[in-house]
């Protein structure tokens, strides 16, 4: 009869190969029962992975369009509350203008010229708003604020009005200046006349961010409150009905003004409604491949609870096994 054994080195290396395979499995088998996926995936594909990846690479798409609308709702959001406060200090500006004026009380007048002056440094912090780090009205220079400080505006705009007292010639140097090229925009616009490229919010949905502080439309506003807040300069010594005259024009113009203001915030509000539904369908088409992904790859729990069951008692039995192998003697065998 022929024997066939092993030596008891090869029986231990033989029970530790075992023992670690059945620990492998049982970490497996945990780590499918709590995330609920398999771990095998090419066993569970049969090697076809043309459906997995169709869906991983719609998953990174839509990541992307998501990542797209989230700034770009940011972007509109950030816009849409500069232009509501700039709205909100213009009216409430022109409407006090045209209350108090004319009058020949001086320090009524002095006191809108001041008001107009915080007024002027709001409009301006507006025009100059930034989010995430990029500004809003600068086209495609998006590292530095658009506009200059307003001390740089006055200076050069009453340098242009200096020796002028009649509120006609006053408005009419004032408006070249704003409208010229070399003026307003050179002096004090630091921006790029370049829009910003249209975004993709998602696959059928692109939404564009063109204002720039340098439009006609904040020209004209802030043209409006820095003559006013000029019109009491000491050195320009204008008369009290010049004054009046440049207040009122000024009142008047922020007034007219407020209807493109408007049109302007209904023209960002559908962008922003724009990227609202964009980020809802993305959310629901990313649910819907997530899903189908999950029940790709999906783990049975109580098929993998079974197995988990059968693997311990298995490193059960080889623990038992082991006690007993390290237990014998030749003594206990001859007994």
């Amino acid at each position: 009869m022929n024997l066939t054994s092993i030596g008891d080195l090869s029986r231990h290396l033989l029970q530790r190969t075992r023992s670690t395979e059945i620990k492998q499995d049982l970490q497996r088998l945990t780590q499918e029962l709590s995330t609920g996926q398999v771990t095998d995936v090419n066993n569970r594909l049969g090697g076809d992975f043309a459906y997995l990846t169709d869906i991983d690479r719609n998953l990174a798409r839509l990541r992307g369009f998501h990542v797209t609308a989230t700034e770009a709702g940011l972007f509109t959001d950030a816009a849409q509350n500069s232009l509501d406060r700039l709205q909100s200090v213009t009216s409430e500006l022109g409407n006090d203008l045209l209350s108090t004026v004319p009058t020949h009380v001086t320090t009524l007048r002095e006191h809108n010229a001041s008001r107009a002056r915080g007024d002027l440094d709001i409009a301006l912090n507006m025009l100059n708003g930034h989010v995430a780090g990029r500004s809003i009205f600068g086209g495609i220079q998006t590292d530095i604020s658009p506009l200059r400080d307003a001390e740089t505006l006055l200076a050069t705009l009453q340098a242009e009005i200096a020796g002028l007292t009649d509120p006609d010639d006053i408005r009419l140097a004032a408006q070249t200046w704003f409208d010229d090229p070399a003026g307003f925009t050179a002096v004090m616009y630091q921006g790029s006349n370049i829009d910003l490229a249209d975004v993709s919010v998602s696959p059928d949905h692109t939404v564009s961010m063109t204002l720039k502080a340098n439009d006609q439309g904040f020209r004209d506003i802030i043209r409006n409150i820095a003559l006013t807040v000029l019109s009491t300069d000491p050195s320009l010594a204008l008369s009290g009905d010049a004054q009046n005259n440049l207040m009122q024009r000024a009142g008047e113009e922020l007034l007219n003004g407020q209807d493109q203001l408007a049109s302007l915030r209904a023209d960002i509000g559908v962008a922003q409604a724009r990227i609202e539904e964009a980020t809802v369908r993305i959310s629901m088409e990313k649910t819907s491949f997530e899903h189908a992904r999950n029940v790709l790859l999906e783990a049975d729990p109580f098929e993998t609870a079974s197995r988990i069951e059968e693997a311990q008692f298995q490193l059960e039995s080889l623990y038992a096994v082991t006690v007993r192998n390290s237990q014998l003697s030749l003594l206990n065998f001859l007994k």
